[in-house]
């Protein structure tokens, strides 16, 4: 899996988001490598209509729907066309008992759950919500030239023993300063099945050249 987590960058929001939204599905299709993307939020439901790889929300709140002003809930972006969310991502983190109550009730809609998680210990805490995904992302390296792969590969073979022995069913993902093929190889030799990217593709002055390269990893 190799999924794109937009941010809110400029560029990519609005018809930005839908261009490299398209742009992945394409690319991903070439490579043979699953896709999805994660746009802003208020790009939703204009992403999701636009292709068929699997759009996520970059948050969603706990609660059912009703009067929640201001708040982002599963049925509303099950309304927009999003497969899933994020949850606890270093950037919007939330309390445990919110990720857990958000992740039950986004499987009561199949809707998939991708929940952060820092370090070890808190995968470990985190992967008796048995989400579908947890991807791991150690906050230092978020945005930064050093990929956790390389940098802390500890980290990553450490969660994936850690949900393995307590949600086997779970998946991997290594996130936090990946930007190129040997990154995202690395990470899979450490038993990642797959990567969440930011910065190396929002940033990058040739959206398409980044995310070649990082498909090429795998």
């Amino acid at each position: 899996m190799f999924l794109l987590n937009l941010k809110s960058y400029p560029g990519h929001l609005g018809p930005g988001a839908v261009r490299i939204a398209k742009l992945l599905e394409s690319l991903g299709r070439e490579t043979g490598v699953a896709t999805s993307i994660a746009p802003p939020l208020p790009d939703l439901a204009r992403v999701a209509e636009s292709v068929q790889i699997p759009v996520l929300a970059q948050h969603v709140d706990p609660g059912e729907a009703g009067a929640r002003t201001g708040y982002v809930l599963v049925a509303s972006i099950e309304a927009a066309g999003a497969r899933g969310s994020l949850l606890n991502h270093s950037e919007h983190p939330m309390p445990d008992a919110d990720i857990e109550e958000t992740a039950r009730r986004l499987a009561t809609h199949r809707l998939v759950a991708v929940v952060c998680a820092a370090d070890v210990e808190k995968a470990r805490l985190l992967a008796r919500i048995r989400p579908p995904y947890l991807a791991v992302e150690p906050p230092e390296l978020i945005g930064g030239d050093r990929a956790v792969s390389t940098a802390r590969p500890e980290v990553v073979s450490g969660t994936v023993d850690a949900v393995r022995a307590v949600s086997p069913e779970t998946r991997v993902l290594c996130g936090a300063g990946v930007h190129d093929r040997k990154d995202v190889a690395r990470a899979l030799e450490l038993g990642a099945e797959g990567v969440l990217v930011a910065s190396a593709v929002t940033r990058a002055p040739d959206a398409e050249k980044a995310i070649r390269e990082l498909l090429a990893g795998f």
